[in-house]
C-alpha cells in the first residue's frame, strides 16, 4: 500500500521551530506507473522524483543507494515498492535529516535525530556518509546555519570527515557542487563557521587553499590586535554578515586579503602591496570553482582598493576621485555600495573594533554624490569631445570635490 511521509529538512526545522522553506516527501510502496496514474509529474532523471499534481512539492520513491564509482554521480540507485522508509532514511547524511512524519503527524526517528537536535549535534547516520564527499560541504553548511543555536559537529563525524580528506575523497569533488554548497553557505547566518568546519577536518586546504593559506600569517599588532590574518578574515566575514545578506558582499569580504598569503615571510608582519597581489588568487579561485563574474569583480575591486577607503581622510582629492573612477562607482552604484560595506566589515573585523564607527564609507558616499551633480552638459555645449572632454570632466569633478567635500567630525585616523 502506498504511504507518503514528510521527510528531511521540513521535519527537522519544524522541531527546531525554524522557518520551513520547502517540503520534501518520500513515497513508500509505490511504482513509477502508479505515481503517474495518480497525476504526479516525473522530473527526476537519476532516480524517480515527482511533482505533486496540486502542491508541486517534490515526492521521491523510497530508494537505497550503493557506491559504484568515484565522484558524486558514482551511485547505483534502487527504487522499488519493497524499499522501506527506514532503508530510505538510512542513506541520508545527518541524523537530524533522517527523520520522517506520517500523515497523522507522528514522528518516525529510527536514527535518533530528535535526540541529536536536543544535544545540538550534527552527527552522520551511518558509515555510508563517507561514500559522498559533498556531505562534508553539507555538514559545514548546516553548521553555518545553526551555529547561532549552539549546534556543533559531533567529534566522530569530524573524525570521519578527516579520514575522507586523508583518503583523497575530497579530490573527487567537482567545481559545480563545491560552488553550489559554498554559495549557499555564504547566505547562511554564520558563513565563517562553514570555513572553520572545513578547516577542522583538513578539507579547507584542498577546497579553498587560498583561504586556508591565510591562517598563521601575522599582521602588525598595532593595526590588528588579533594578529593572525586567518582569524582577521573570519572576523571580517562575521562583520560582513551583520552588514549585508548579499552573498557577493560576503565573498568579497572573505577574499579581500588573499594577497597577504603571498607575502615573503622575511617581510612579515608587513604586507606591502598585498592589495594588488590579491587579484591573482581571487582569479584562480573563481576560475577553479567557476564562480560568477559578478563575485570575481566585486572581490577584485575590494582587494585592490580597500586601503584607499581606509585612508580616505589622508589621501589627496585627486586620488579619491581616481578611486571612484577605477571602481566604476558612477556606472555601478549598487556594486560600489557593496564595496563600501566590505570595507566597513574589514575595518570592524579586528579585535576591539567590532562596534567602531567607520566614517570613511559615508565620506566616499558623499564624494560620489558630489561628482554625480557635476554639470556635464555645460561641457558638451562648449564643444568639447574625446580626450579633451574626458579631461575637462575629470577637472570639473576634482574641483567640485575640493569645494564641497567635507570631512566628518569623527574623521580621525585609527
Amino acid at each position: 500500500m502506498m504511504q507518503t511521509y514528510l521527510v528531511g529538512g521540513a521535519v527537522r526545522d519544524q522541531l527546531l521551530d525554524y522557518p520551513v522553506k520547502e517540503k520534501d516527501w518520500v513515497v513508500v510502496g509505490a511504482t513509477v506507473d502508479e505515481m503517474l496514474a495518480a497525476g504526479y509529474q516525473q522530473v527526476g532523471s537519476d532516480f524517480p522524483v515527482f511533482l505533486h499534481p496540486k502542491t508541486k512539492d517534490e515526492h521521491a520513491l523510497a530508494r537505497t543507494e550503493r557506491k559504484t564509482a568515484p565522484g558524486y554521480r558514482g551511485f547505483e540507485v534502487h527504487a522499488s515498492p519493497d524499499v522501506s522508509l527506514e532503508e530510505d532514511l538510512r542513506r541520508r547524511d545527518l541524523t537530524i535529516n533522517a527523520m520522517a512524519q506520517d500523515a497523522d503527524g507522528q514522528l518516525i526517528d529510527p536514527y535518533h535525530g530528535r535526540a541529536d537536535l536536543e544535544k545540538k549535534l550534527l552527527r552522520h547516520v551511518s558509515p555510508a556518509f563517507a561514500e559522498d564527499p559533498v556531505r562534508i560541504l553539507r555538514v559545514a553548511r548546516f553548521a553555518a546555519r545553526y551555529a547561532h543555536l549552539g549546534f556543533s559537529v559531533a567529534e566522530e563525524t569530524t573524525e570521519l570527515m578527516s579520514q575522507m580528506v586523508q583518503h583523497g575523497d575530497v579530490d573527487a569533488l567537482v567545481a559545480e557542487r563545491v560552488w553550489q554548497e559554498f554559495y549557499k553557505a555564504l547566505g547562511e547566518r554564520n558563513p565563517d563557521v562553514f570555513i572553520e568546519v572545513l578547516r577542522s577536518c583538513g578539507a579547507l586546504k584542498i577546497i579553498l587553499p587560498e583561504i586556508d593559506a591565510l591562517f598563521g600569517v601575522p599582521q602588525p599588532i598595532e593595526h590588528h590586535p588579533e594578529i593572525d590574518t586567518g582569524i582577521h578574515t573570519m572576523m571580517v566575514l562575521q562583520q560582513a554578515s551583520l552588514l549585508s545578506d548579499d552573498e557577493d558582499t560576503r565573498f568579497a569580504a572573505l577574499c579581500h586579503d588573499l594577497g597577504k598569503a603571498l607575502t615573503p615571510q622575511e617581510n612579515w608582519p608587513s604586507h606591502y602591496g598585498h592589495e594588488a597581489n590579491g587579484i591573482k588568487p581571487i582569479q584562480q579561485l573563481c576560475k577553479r570553482l567557476r564562480i560568477p563574474n559578478a563575485f570575481r569583480e566585486l572581490a577584485s575591486v575590494t582587494a585592490k582598493y580597500h586601503l584607499h577607503v581606509h585612508r580616505a581622510f589622508e589621501i589627496k582629492t585627486g586620488t579619491l576621485l581616481r578611486t571612484l573612477e577605477q571602481v566604476d562607482a558612477l556606472r555601478k552604484p549598487e556594486r560600489f555600495e557593496k564595496f563600501l560595506l566590505a570595507c566597513t566589515a574589514d575595518s570592524r573585523g579586528r579585535t576591539g573594533y567590532e562596534h567602531k564607527a567607520y566614517p570613511q564609507a559615508d565620506y566616499y558616499r558623499q564624494a560620489l554624490q558630489i561628482i554625480k551633480e557635476v554639470d556635464i552638459q555645460a561641457l558638451k555645449d562648449a564643444g568639447l569631445e574625446g580626450k579633451a572632454m574626458a579631461e575637462a570632466i575629470h577637472r570639473a569633478r576634482e574641483s567640485a570635490l575640493k569645494n564641497n567635500l567635507q570631512k566628518p567630525a569623527d574623521a580621525l585616523p585609527d
